[in-house]
């Protein structure tokens, strides 16, 4: 590729080292060409030459930069994606884009008029669990759906040490966390809804903010989609449960992209984004007859490259983006009611 879009990251934590920097690296499209790290300067050390910024205002402020990757405290969304914007850089942001879809339109206005595109960062359209389950849906096989499942689980009692997510402040609780997730998994394959019902809830000792969600979103045609989270459930069920007029299938969060990279495992290693055996979904069928069939429905392979290539694609050539403004405002929508 000639171009390369040369790329700053706000925050070189967690989500930074894991879900940003390797693939920034390895797309041949982009450059990583700066960081933000208020304390530890630890980017250069895997990244060398890659500059490293006391502030994010800094990054801002480097003329070199086109692309802005914003990873930062849910509540910041806004004002760095203003901040970025209005400096003529295009932004991917994290997950929630921001606290409210009046916020994102403001953004989405702002983007127009400097020229500009934004970017949402929902990789888990990209996880290997969820893309078989994708292409079970699409393959017909479960015939008219009926009632799907999709489920976000964790066992969490302690209060989390990361106040933007336990704080009741802008974009907190556990459904600004996962509900992003599971909202744009379902939108992505049923778009909007015609109706939805949440249901909240507070469970452990102290929370300030919601650990227990429940959404139900209502479909034409009888089709009804149920997102759930819960960071207390100890033997968690299977994330993906789907029943149709021609069978059922079962299958458990399996998506191993995340633990690889916290163990520093290379893209470019054969066993990258292959789950482990055992984990294949099971896929009932039925035939006219009333006979039963049991198949076994493995993850394909997961990688969030795709993602990256999207937003080069979109930068350079003008394709489209899969996740669009009007599939986040819908999100937003419900996320904010």
């Amino acid at each position: 590729m000639e171009k390369k879009i040369i790329t700053g990251l706000m925050a070189y934590g967690m989500s930074g080292k894991v879900f940003h920097a390797p693939f920034v690296d390895a797309h041949p499209g982009f450059k990583l060409h700066a960081v933000t790290e208020r304390n530890q300067k630890q980017a250069e050390d895997d990244y060398p030459g890659v500059i490293s910024y006391n502030t994010i205002d800094d990054l801002i402020a480097d003329e070199a930069i086109e692309l802005i990757i914003i990873n930062t405290p849910n509540y910041t969304h806004f004002d760095y994606a203003t901040k970025s914007l209005s400096a003529g850089k295009h932004i991917l942001v994290e997950k929630p884009f921001t606290a409210t879809s009046a916020e994102a339109k403001e953004l989405f206005e702002l983007a127009d008029r400097m020229g500009k595109k934004i970017f949402f960062y929902q990789n888990r359209r990209w996880d290997s669990d969820y893309t078989a389950v994708r292409e079970v849906i699409e393959s017909g096989k479960l015939g008219k759906l009926n009632e799907v499942h999709f489920r976000y689980d964790r066992y969490r009692l302690a209060i989390g040490p990361k106040t933007f997510k336990e704080e009741p402040i802008a974009a907190s609780g556990l459904m600004y966390d996962l509900g992003p997730h599971l909202l744009d998994q379902a939108i992505s394959i049923f778009g909007k809804p015609e109706t939805f019902h949440k249901i909240l809830g507070k469970n452990r000792k102290d929370t300030k903010v919601d650990d227990y969600f429940s959404i139900h979103l209502g479909y034409p045609n009888s089709v009804n989609v149920f997102v759930h989270s819960n960071l207390l459930l100890v033997d968690p069920l299977p994330a993906f449960v789907l029943h149709g007029e021609k069978g059922s299938l079962h299958k458990e969060r399996t998506d191993i992209q995340e633990e690889q990279l916290l163990k520093r495992m290379k893209l470019s290693d054969s066993a990258y984004g292959i789950d482990p055996e055992g984990k294949e979904g099971k896929l009932t069928l039925i035939d006219e007859q009333g006979n039963k069939t049991v198949h076994s429905v493995p993850s394909l392979r997961g990688s969030y490259l795709p993602l990256f290539e999207a937003v080069y694609q979109s930068i350079v050539n003008d394709v489209p983006y899969p996740v669009t403004q009007d599939q986040v405002i819908t999100q937003l929508e419900i996320l904010e009611a």
